[in-house]
């Protein structure tokens, strides 16, 4: 353990089913919590019930205090930002302007802004100058954390000791924090892997089979190591929790949205109703992954072909036809 002082007071913005979920690991790992959300009704909601509207019979105990006032963050020692990765810039505006002290911030968001093609620490730093930035991802269900189930994941921040001072101060018995310094590495696992979610849905929808979401899996992870590999991603990092641990969670269980979003998908619905009105991450994130692959020139055909079902290029079966006919080749 380091001698420096812990975290003691967290604020966590996004009271959505994982923010909610990291207030209460916070809670439970003896930190006081200040759980932001921008609805009046969910603030309200929560003080009167003590849980959370997307989380719901898991109390969040009294070291939790719910505000809609960004203000009241200002105390806190660090910030965690659990919103989807497209609200990301929108809520640290928001925050540099109502908080003048600059703690550290840790996006918990599993993606890549569309609009720009940059990854959260990136948006952070450009919202909100000078401030430490940090990221937390890995195989982790809001409802497993919430409930106490035992979750690993990894936190990484490029200033030393930052990543590992921070992982000390929120992580318990139950939720195991490993601390590292390949920034990049976490957030490319984190992004990528809701990509090849959509894709083992798919085949699945498709009613190919336990083998084919196997092999589309790790020829998808080959992508995503491939992808890595060129922005400085470290492989250990790809081979991690936030790697390979996150792609394995979400690319076999109907909990993870994007799965879920990929399943509708090849039962024939359309991508407006495979979302039903929930939020999948990788539908944002495989039009920008492709398009950076290409611009790079990385092998990324899977990803491609994803991006082309959700914006309405191909049909399902058309895009594993092409994926299907690709060329015999050497497994490298």
């Amino acid at each position: 353990m380091t001698n420096a002082p812990a975290f003691s007071e967290i604020g966590i913005v996004g009271a959505g089913a994982y923010g909610a979920a990291l207030a209460i690991a916070a809670a439970r790992a003896g930190r006081n919590v200040r759980l932001w959300a921008r609805d009046p009704q969910a603030v309200a909601a929560m003080r009167e019930r003590s849980e959370a509207p997307r989380l719901p019979g898991l109390a969040l105990g009294e070291a939790i205090r719910p505000t809609g006032d960004l203000a009241e963050l200002s105390v806190c020692d660090a910030l965690i930002v659990a919103v989807p990765t497209q609200n990301l810039r929108e809520a640290c505006l928001a925050m540099a302007a109502s908080l003048p002290r600059r703690a550290p911030v840790i996006s918990a968001a599993k993606g890549i802004e569309r609009a720009s093609g940059l990854f959260a620490t990136e948006i952070i730093a450009r919202s909100w100058p000078g401030v430490e930035t940090a990221i937390l991802s890995g195989p982790s269900f809001a409802e497993d954390i919430g409930r106490g189930l035992p979750t690993a994941v990894t936190l990484a921040a490029t200033v030393p000791g930052l990543a590992q001072r921070l992982a000390e101060s929120l992580s318990s018995a139950a939720f195991r924090i490993y601390h590292a310094r390949d920034v990049r590495g976490v957030e490319i696992g984190g992004a990528a892997k809701n990509v090849l979610a959509i894709a083992a849905g798919i085949a699945i929808g498709l009613g190919f089979g336990e083998s084919a979401r196997a092999a589309l899996v790790a020829r998808g992870f080959a992508e995503l190591r491939r992808f890595g590999e060129a922005h400085g991603a470290e492989p250990e990092t790809l081979m991690g929790l936030s790697g390979l641990g996150d792609v394995m969670l979400t690319c076999a269980s109907a909990q993870s949205r994007n799965f879920a979003y990929g399943l509708a998908l090849g039962q024939g619905r359309t991508p407006a109703e495979a979302a039903g009105g929930k939020l999948a991450e990788g539908a944002f994130t495989a039009p920008i992954l492709a398009e950076m692959a290409r611009s790079r020139d990385i092998e990324m055909p899977i990803a491609t072909a994803v991006a082309a079902i959700i914006a309405g290029e191909t049909g399902v079966r058309e895009a594993v036809a092409g994926l299907l006919a690709r060329p015999i080749r050497a497994e490298i």
